[in-house]
């Protein structure tokens, strides 16, 4: 149950004014940086695709099966962390301690700010997990070059590297 001026904190807590703001700034903290962990270990994933093969002789394969000289293209996109959704925890953190400071009347009030900033991030690091391994996964990698394709911007970042099949 969390604390409120109808709920006292439990009496392992100081007796200092504020030792109640203090704890859940300590959790919101925690919580934005155990989240930030959830995420940039949850966050990767990649692909690749060759368009064509290897001939018995060592030649190349090209995307319809005929021989050619020329190594097919190798598109290889991985999927990583955003820089994006750390600055949105970092972001709610400080907005919220900065909320508590200029409008809160009450501790009460403070409290609720500082709960809706943990709910936020409490959502924003696993809602970005699922929307990037999701949308990472619908990309057609094997259409590459024909369309235009969105990333999972801003709750992944895209590497592409294209390089030339090898032989080995």
């Amino acid at each position: 149950m969390p604390e409120t001026i109808e709920h006292p904190p439990s009496a392992s807590l100081s007796t200092l004014p504020g030792a109640a703001l203090l704890l859940r700034v300590r959790r919101l903290l925690v919580l934005g940086f155990a989240a930030s962990l959830f995420y940039g270990f949850f966050t990767h994933a990649g692909k690749s695709y060759c368009a064509g093969g290897f001939t018995g002789d060592g030649g190349f394969l090209d995307a319809e099966g005929k021989s050619t000289d020329v190594a097919p293209r190798c598109i290889t996109l991985t999927l990583e962390p955003s820089w994006f959704v750390y600055a949105a925890i970092v972001l709610a953190v400080l907005i919220a301690i900065s909320r508590v400071l200029k409008r809160a009347a009450s501790e009460s009030d403070a409290l609720r700010i500082l709960d809706r900033a943990a709910v936020f991030i409490g959502i924003i690091a696993p809602a970005s997990i699922v929307i990037s391994l999701v949308w990472f996964s619908l990309i057609p990698i094997d259409e590459w070059g024909t369309g235009t394709f969105l990333y999972p911007f801003p709750f992944g970042a895209v590497t592409t590297d294209i390089a030339p099949m090898t032989n080995g």
